[in-house]
């Protein structure tokens, strides 16, 4: 038996693959397939389109695949959503959609819109936004370039995807509102879920991937300290749970190791100094699992 997973291809593959990567799996990519190998037997990759994934995993033709919780809502499909995958040092990052006009527009706001024309790649999703803020407009499906149609005038608005605003800015456009925010998920078909096997492996998945992801985040650190010491710089110490605490060969001396929050390390460091550790060291990690 083999696991059918989903790769999505385009923006998300290269970050994607290095996830699985520190996750501990290897995956080649040939500029020529769509099917990347992978260093386990048991795993079958597929590059699909993030926007065609949620379809192919609700279908069954896949059992699991990664994509953006837009393109499940905008094919309105009846997935699993296994583990949330967003971390900007990773590539993952939330994003948005919105709503733009150009900077010159007399459009202020949705209501404005009302007879317009609007072009988007997120149809499903923009047509139930126009719906509920009860506005008519000719919807248009993008098949790319969307910021430029609107530039040159060939709709009055578009809907698109942003992260900082800062590509629609330079196409100068302007934010009317925002449709809806989107995070990566890691999904499952629901049938094989069921499966004792294929549940397995997928929660397996799920956990190896969240655990680079927290990895990311944090750093290890390891330092000697004096048994006399030793009270004052566990107080310093924000572990995971408890630091680890062994003798060394030195008589009244120990070895202190911990996890902490990278954001954090350049402030602890010299008080941990100040408050008589030595030897500190700082480690990266691959994976932390709580």
């Amino acid at each position: 038996m083999k696991l059918k997973l989903g790769l999505p291809k385009g923006s998300l593959q290269e970050s994607t693959i290095k996830l699985f990567k520190k996750a501990g799996f290897g995956i080649n990519v040939s500029s020529r397939s769509y099917f990347p190998s992978i260093d386990d037997d048991e795993i079958q990759p597929t590059l699909i389109r993030a926007q065609e994934m949620s379809r192919y995993v609700e279908s069954g033709d896949l059992d699991c695949g990664i994509t953006g919780e837009d393109w499940v809502r905008d094919n309105s499909s009846d997935v699993l959503r296994i583990a949330g995958l967003t971390y900007a040092k990773q590539g993952l990052v939330p994003v948005r959609w919105v709503l733009a006009v150009p900077e010159s527009s007399k459009i202020k706001g949705v209501k404005d819109l009302k007879g317009k024309r609007v072009a988007t790649e997120l149809v499903n999703v923009t047509k139930k936004y126009f719906a509920k803020n009860k506005v008519s407009v000719k919807l248009e499906f993008s098949w790319g370039a969307t910021e430029a149609k609107v530039s040159a005038g060939l709709v009055d608005a578009i809907v698109e995807l942003t992260e900082t605003g800062s590509s629609l800015r330079a196409n100068k456009l302007r934010i009317v509102d925002t449709i809806c925010e989107s995070t990566t998920q890691f999904i499952a078909n629901r049938s094989g879920y069921k499966n004792k096997w294929k549940k397995e492996r997928i929660d397996s998945l799920a956990l190896l991937l969240q655990g680079a992801l927290l990895s990311e985040k944090k750093v290890g650190l390891k330092m000697n300290v004096k048994s006399a010491d030793l009270a004052k710089i566990i107080k310093l110490l924000p572990a995971l749970k408890m630091p680890t605490v062994s003798p060394l060969s030195q008589k009244g001396w120990l070895d202190v190791d911990t996890v902490i929050d990278e954001e954090t390390v350049r402030v602890l460091i010299p008080r941990l100094k100040k408050a008589g550790a030595q030897g500190i060291i700082e480690y990266p990690l691959n994976k932390v699992i709580y």
